[in-house]
């Protein structure tokens, strides 16, 4: 028996036997899972050693490196699992962030959401959500930043659909110039779109999520269409009897009309390949590959740290949809940008028009057709998550817990990395949301 599995036995045979007491404890017991300090990825040891043994080697395709708890490991690694593009940050000196760091947040507390436990730690929290990396700003400076698991400060971690809101960012400084027109038809843009589903739909129903399409994005399903257009992706040599879409945009073309005749604009409902046409839509009218239009126009003129990259699929088309790593403090600046109003440092880097189209919001009635218990009176507008709360909040999101969450009543940016062992953030939310408003309620207060 291995190290690594001897050891996932015993985390189960103690959560079975309920020996576990402590609220991060409690949360793995609701998940089925080992807990974060059980999976961290540097006590299991994966891929340490010259070679690594071959019970701690994480590789692809030979394993499943997104299985838990190698995910802990491979969210900080893809670029060796998958082929990426750079983008570059360019070749200016880093534009270094202030620090007025606050020893008094990990003491906060707050009542997670639906009762599952009476009261959380914010200290806690970060351990009960397999957090990687922990970044709050407040005012413009750091006051909060913390590290676990594979992540370091010189690290790049997987944004997951965070990605999503740097592509709608991007069509929303194209919309914002006049160089993308929002109201027109995709097939208009993309003529290799013209018979697929996405054909007849609108620019900005494709930046709001409001398509209608026939497409399950539901990870649980092995039967699901994302593992189809996953396969798609696939930059590896296929099988002979392989006949299926190659790269993201051959998917695309193939992608037939709702079953049930839900019509564009009716309801929002989220899924990837928006985000895929997206990044095709932009890509066509600015004759650039959303790496670079990202380094460009963002990433090279933000001061960033470190390069971005992005995967790509096998004809080096970038994903648009959830492609995207990056160091936690440059997430730090784009959420601290976007507070701003798209000005960082005196550069208009993103129009104000853009940032007040996303902060609008989407709409109320489509958004609540998807049915989200935990956003209820939220939308989406521009790849991003519009809470509609009290703080006017808005958040980039990605799957296993990725969060860039901007609360511009409390002047405040956090942006978190995970590796929850669950994609669905709606059972990281109950943790995570009312902690964020309980660390903004206290900024405020100081």
């Amino acid at each position: 028996m291995s190290y690594s599995t001897s050891r996932l036995i015993a985390a189960a045979a103690c959560l079975a036997a309920g020996l576990m007491a402590s609220t991060a404890e409690l949360r793995a017991q609701a998940t089925g899972y080992p807990t974060a300090e059980e999976s961290d990825p540097n006590a299991l040891g994966w891929m340490e050693g010259f070679p690594p043994p071959p019970e701690l080697r994480i590789t692809n395709p030979d394993s499943v490196f997104f299985s838990f708890p190698r995910l802990r490991w491979s969210v900080c690694h893809l670029r060796e699992f998958l082929p990426t593009e750079q983008v570059s940050r360019g070749l200016g000196a880093p534009i270094p962030f202030e620090y007025a760091l606050d020893d008094g947040i990990d003491a906060v507390t707050f009542r997670p959401l639906r009762g599952e436990i009476e009261e959380m730690t914010w200290e806690e929290s970060l351990a009960a959500n397999y957090t990687d990396g922990m970044l709050i700003l407040h005012e413009g400076r750091i006051v909060y930043e913390r590290y676990f698991g594979c992540l370091d400060e010189a690290g790049q971690h997987a944004a997951m659909s965070m990605t999503k809101s740097f592509t709608g960012t991007l069509a929303e400084i194209l919309v914002a110039e006049g160089t993308l027109d929002d109201t027109a038809l995709v097939r208009d843009i993309i003529p290799e779109l013209e018979i697929s589903a996405f054909g007849s739909a609108t620019v900005r129903q494709v930046m709001d999520m409001t398509t209608a399409f026939e497409f399950s994005e539901d990870y649980g399903d092995p039967n699901a269409a994302i593992w189809v257009y996953n396969a798609a992706a696939s930059p590896f040599p296929r099988s002979a009897d392989y006949s299926g879409p190659n790269g993201y945009f051959e998917f695309l073309q193939t992608v037939g009309p709702d079953p049930e005749g839900i019509r564009h604009g009716d309801e929002f409902h989220y899924r990837t390949p928006n985000s895929d046409v997206l990044g095709w839509i932009i890509s066509r009218v600015s004759g650039m590959e959303v790496t670079e239009l990202l380094s460009e126009r963002i990433w090279s003129r933000m001061g960033a740290e470190q390069d971005a990259y992005m995967t790509v699929d096998g004809v080096g088309t970038p994903f648009a949809g959830g492609g995207l790593s990056a160091g936690l403090r440059d997430l730090g600046r784009f959420g601290q940008m976007m507070l701003n109003g798209g000005e960082w440092h005196g550069e208009q880097l993103v129009p104000a028009a853009a940032v007040e189209s996303i902060r609008g919001g989407g709409g109320l009635e489509e958004f609540a057709a998807a049915g989200y218990a935990d956003l209820a009176g939220g939308s989406y507008r521009g790849q991003w998550w519009i809470f509609n709360n009290a703080h006017g909040a808005f958040a980039a999101r990605g799957v296993h817990g990725q969060t860039i969450y901007i609360d511009p009543t409390a002047d405040m940016v956090i942006v978190r990395f995970s590796s929850f062992p669950i994609a669905f953030n709606s059972r990281i939310d109950p943790t995570s949301l009312p902690a964020y408003q309980a660390v903004a309620e206290y900024l405020m207060a100081q």
